[in-house]
């Protein structure tokens, strides 16, 4: 079942035009340059197929909370799951909103010069402008008052969101945002979760962001567990209240 994804009033483009996708379980926000609907709904759904069709002769690939042995054989954005859950520590299926909206946008890019792609609070973006990203942190009082700032003329993003206080994702930890930041949004999307993972309460925060810097590949990370808020990388935030 698809959750109202109300967070998503508070995403604004300006000048790119929005459209939803939704395939199965996947159900996608989209900004670019025109209206790419049509055009987002078969790549997606493509990749969406991709990994049903995987799953159904590879159930482990599903069911396992550890990296997996490497599959060469498998497509592409299979492999990228493995290979970011080898990375991060966390089974395959940690990646797969991120691997979705990755795979997605960079089909996009051929349309348009500008994409988000957000699928269930990971995103993958490459714009010209300066951005800034809300976080989503469920009942914290810092939720959507914290920002992530996109620098204009940027490369490749994955942003992606662990949350162990909301949402259906699984995660061990009680962050209420674990945020990864990588030049892969299917590396992000694994993880945030394995970062997520080590939270327990607020008190861990630190040991949170010392386990991200033990990634590769991860560039930034961001975890908010009630009132408190860590920081680490190559990051700017933004207050959102002082600056909309």
């Amino acid at each position: 079942m698809l959750e109202n994804r109300y967070y998503r009033g508070w995403v604004t483009g300006h000048e790119l035009t929005g459209f939803e996708v939704k395939c199965g379980e996947s159900d996608l926000m989209i900004l670019a340059d025109s209206n790419l609907q049509k055009q987002a709904f078969v790549c997606a759904s493509y990749y969406y197929n991709t990994i049903r069709e995987y799953i159904n002769d590879n159930p482990d690939f599903v069911n396992s909370l550890s990296p997996l042995p490497l599959d060469k054989n498998a497509s592409s954005i299979i492999r990228s799951m493995y290979e970011a859950s080898e990375t991060a520590g966390v089974g395959p299926m940690a990646a797969v909103a991120g691997a979705i909206a990755e795979y997605t946008g960079m089909d996009l890019l051929h349309l348009s010069k500008e994409i988000i792609v957000e699928n269930g609070g990971d995103i993958f973006i490459k714009t010209s402008r300066r951005r800034n990203i809300a976080i989503y942190a469920g009942n914290s009082p810092l939720s959507g008052k914290i920002g992530l700032v996109i620098p204009e003329y940027s490369s490749i993003r994955g942003i992606c969101t662990s949350c162990g206080t909301f949402g259906h994702s699984l995660s061990f930890g009680k962050a209420d945002a674990a945020v990864a930041i990588s030049g892969s949004a299917v590396l992000a999307d694994a993880a945030a979760t394995a970062i997520g993972n080590t939270v327990k309460n607020p008190e861990d925060i630190n040991a949170g962001l010392e386990h991200a810097q033990s990634i590769r590949g991860i560039d930034g990370a961001v975890i908010i567990a009630g009132s408190k808020i860590g920081a680490w990388g190559k990051i700017e935030l933004v207050d959102l209240d002082q600056n909309g």
